[in-house]
């Protein structure tokens, strides 16, 4: 059985928990933060979560690789399209959205999560290019069924999961959720996702780790 190593405040974390539950994937959670711990480091190279332990009991880390990984491994409810094209263009919807988005949006997350001021000049330009990105992520999908094409796939994972903390995100520095105003259809694209089991399940436990973070500052 695969075990599943991180914790639930990480969307990457829940983007790999997600894909483990969408592929019916057997495995367990051991709950752990990044850390530069030896025996953490011979696991995962820079000591980042999540990772994962196989079934053969190789490590493997970087959520993206390990989305692959499953993808191979166990062939059964795919994530990916069939025809090489479309899984392309999968990928590179992913790669847009994690590289050209989420990446940039994280710049934001000190003052969110932790109160940490980030400057305005840090602000304008996060703005300028999170914007952008949303913009070129329609020209990708319009959102009307799925993320890629009329079935669920790995795209609508890493959708669900990053487009909802940057909303977050901008909704709290910028007094606007920048998600809602670029990405048309996006609320009802959320409702769809959200009414699926996997997804359900993977919200319940990230928001029990949200208030329990935030218990703790207190």
């Amino acid at each position: 059985m695969i075990t599943l190593y991180g914790f639930a405040l990480s969307n990457y974390y829940n983007k790999t928990k997600l894909a483990l539950l969408e592929k019916g994937v057997p495995f367990t959670e051991e709950m752990l933060a990044p850390s530069q711990d030896a025996a953490v480091l011979k696991r995962s190279p820079l000591g980042k979560i999540p990772f994962i332990k196989t079934e053969q009991g190789g490590y493997l880390s970087e959520s993206q690789a390990i989305l692959e990984y499953l993808e191979d491994a166990y062939p059964e409810h795919p994530l990916y399209p069939a025809d090489a094209f479309e899984r392309a263009k999968c990928r590179e919807f992913i790669q847009h959205l994690e590289l050209n988005i989420e990446l940039i949006a994280r710049r934001l997350y000190p003052e969110m999560l932790f109160g940490v001021p980030v400057s305005a000049e840090t602000k304008d330009e996060v703005r300028k290019k999170v914007e952008a990105g949303l913009q070129g992520l329609t020209r990708l999908s319009n959102f009307t069924s799925y993320a890629i094409g009329a079935n669920f796939s790995a795209a609508d994972i890493v959708a669900w999961l990053h487009l909802g903390l940057i909303a977050l995100a901008t909704q709290k520095i910028y007094g606007e959720d920048l998600v809602a105003a670029h990405v048309p259809g996006v609320a009802d694209y959320f409702k769809r996702l959200e009414s699926r089991p996997s997804v359900k399940q993977v919200a319940e436990g990230r928001d029990a780790a949200v208030q329990a973070f935030f218990a703790q500052k207190k």
